[in-house]
């Protein structure tokens, strides 16, 4: 049996632990939990771990009294690096939620406490590790393309509404969506080129299409304008554009989630783009879109190379392969419906063999630093207007 220890049980832990880990390996327990809302967590509980969970009021106890084989951390954004770097004290598996940290000084903490530590990372990037991303990076390790010069990736995100009326709303707790949401892409992008983000010029636009100047705490069954609003329930039911349906969820139009025509760096981006340049001498661009609804959905890259380029969309889980000097074009479909577009259960076995000291990780500590410190550059970039070398990992001071 496998022994595991949480901090902070959520629900993407939660999901991690029963339908990920679970499906691949039945005898997993959790045995010990640090989460202040216990009333809330022994509900998500699984049947199975309710007679064994105890909750501990901080890491060493658990660790400890608990015993467990491994760790799993899913609390809030800002709270990952400080558990994180407890946890880097143990010689326990780790599984660790994005982004790994949300601030430069956070990071270089991060960094820090890992120098000399045997705690084996399993960072929670499944892209990098989806069957469609891995097909991509055989193409490329197999010099179909030839070098990769260039990279054109987009994430246009149909469900995005959730980053102004969720907790995604609070930006001092996510670091904001270049950390929150292209921590993920930044990672892949630079797997599949082979070569680490040293520089980014970025842009982003607030406040042209969510936030707003509506009361704080309003919620949709309260507001006078449900009947002709797009972002009310009952009319996102009708054109099919998803997001969370009760009546009672958070105006994405309030002062709560950022005001337009404040400048204030306290607000998620509509949308954002980052030039990239790598230490291969190739360079790329990447976007990301919050307002996108429905069909629009798109989240791939365009890999081009003197030989042939190639080109996936996680969303139709197709990848396209065209040689530049012969007359031929290739298309490889992938099995859709996994979570994660299969990647987290890639992650899941990737865990277990960690725990079983089978394999190490493909997601260690030092991926989660290197697309924190390209991402906290393409914020920075964005707040400045200029171009900003990315720390890498290992960099001194």
């Amino acid at each position: 049996m496998f022994r595991l220890g949480v901090i902070g049980y959520g629900g993407r832990i939660h999901g991690v632990i029963h339908d990920v880990l679970r499906r691949i390996e039945s005898k997993i327990r959790v045995v010990g939990i640090v989460d202040p809302n216990e009333e809330s967590t022994r509900k998500r509980l699984a049947e199975c771990d309710k007679q064994d969970a105890v909750f501990y009021k901080n890491v060493d106890d658990l660790v400890r009294q608990a015993k467990p084989d491994a760790l799993l951390i899913g609390t809030r954004c800002n709270l990952h690096t400080p558990y994180a770097i407890e946890a880097a004290r143990y010689d326990l598996p780790l599984f660790l939620e994005k982004p790994v940290a949300i601030d430069m000084d956070q990071a270089l903490a991060l960094e820090h406490a890992f120098e000399n530590s045997r705690c084996q990372v399993v960072v929670s990037f499944p892209l990098r590790v989806s069957p469609l991303c891995e097909l991509t990076r055989q193409y490329i390790a197999r010099d179909s393309i030839g070098q990769p010069i260039h990279v054109h990736a987009v994430n246009y995100v149909n469900y995005g509404t959730v980053y102004w009326e969720q907790g995604y709303r609070d930006y001092a707790i996510t670091g904001g969506l270049f950390l929150q949401k292209a921590t993920h892409d930044l990672d892949y992008i630079s797997y599949m080129m082979g070569s680490p983000i040293v520089r980014v010029a970025a842009m982003l636009t607030r406040g042209k299409t969510f936030g707003g100047n509506k009361p704080a705490g309003l919620i949709c069954s309260q507001c006078d304008e449900r009947e002709t609003c797009l972002e009310s329930p009952r009319n996102r039911n009708r054109s099919g554009a998803g997001g969370n349906g009760h009546p009672d969820k958070p105006c994405v139009f309030s002062v709560d989630s950022g005001l337009p025509d404040n400048p204030a760096l306290s607000a998620n981006e509509d949308c954002s783009s980052a030039l990239l340049e790598f230490a291969s001498g190739a360079h790329g661009v990447y976007s990301q879109v919050f307002f996108s609804r429905r069909d629009a959905a798109a989240r791939g890259a365009i890999i081009s190379g003197y030989h042939g380029t190639l080109s996936f969309d996680w969303y139709v889980d197709q990848l396209r392969f065209v040689r530049h000097h012969a007359p031929f074009t290739a298309t490889e479909k992938a099995g859709q419906g996994a979570s994660h577009f299969g990647g987290d259960q890639e992650l899941g076995f990737d865990f277990l063999a960690v725990m079983q000291g089978t394999r190490p990780s493909r997601t260690p500590i030092q991926t989660g630093l290197a697309s924190v410190y390209a991402c906290l550059a393409a914020r920075e970039s964005a707040e400045t207007g200029k171009f900003v070398p990315v720390r890498q990992v290992g960099q001194s001071s």
